[in-house]
């Protein structure tokens, strides 16, 4: 999506950045787990068809994707962004006759960083960014059966559970983000500091094409 392109979302654990091509490898790299895989619902995909994907979730209008880095290690500059990646965290406005509402998902890809608060402040920090910046009102999650870790973290965000797919084996959680549910979630992201991407990491500001 254009509109996050040149956004990073810094928080305590994690930091969101837009996906650019740099981060490609390293994502393409990941989704050859069969695991990974199996938990996203997804097809392995080519290094150049990966490519592919990324430019189009970069234009897309109804596509917001953010790379996933760890805080401490990236705030630092010591290391590139692909060295600090743990995952994606993605918001699609699928309904075209309801803009407000966002399918919500989160992928943290680094084993190490699972279960450590890293899934959960990304995804509360990229709702926040769709409740202020898109307009999101109603979040939906659809998450595979067998992924109780992720079923039970959208449950302690508020997600109720509303419906169950047993030919897909997905369980689908939804949240209206009501007005004591949008001042829950922007106190649970008022320590997030907004930033430029192009000043922290770009040459001479130069955005990629």
């Amino acid at each position: 999506m254009k509109i996050n392109q040149n956004t990073v979302l810094q928080g305590k654990r994690v930091t969101l950045v837009p996906y650019t091509s740099a981060h490609v490898p390293r994502y393409h790299e990941w989704m050859q787990s069969e695991e990974l895989q199996r938990l996203t619902a997804s097809e392995p995909l080519s290094l150049e068809q990966e490519y592919e994907m990324q430019r189009s979730w970069r234009d897309d209008t109804d596509k917001c994707t953010f790379i996933v880095l760890d805080t401490e290690r990236w705030s630092g500059q010591a290391c590139a962004d692909e060295d600090c990646m743990v995952g994606d965290v993605n918001l699609f406005l699928t309904d075209a006759e309801d803009p407000t509402s966002g399918e919500i998902e989160i992928m943290i890809a680094e084993p190490s960083y699972r279960g450590r608060g890293f899934g959960k402040e990304a995804t509360l920090m990229m709702m926040s960014y769709g409740v202020r910046n898109l307009g999101i009102t109603k979040f939906e999650a659809k998450i595979g059966q067998e992924n109780e870790a992720s079923i039970c973290m959208f449950k302690k965000l508020h997600f109720k559970e509303v419906a169950v797919n047993s030919v897909f084996q997905e369980v689908t959680l939804r949240l209206d983000v009501s007005d004591q549910e949008r001042r829950w979630l922007l106190e649970q992201t008022d320590h997030v500091e907004e930033k430029s991407y192009v000043e922290l990491k770009l040459p001479a500001g130069v955005l990629e094409t």
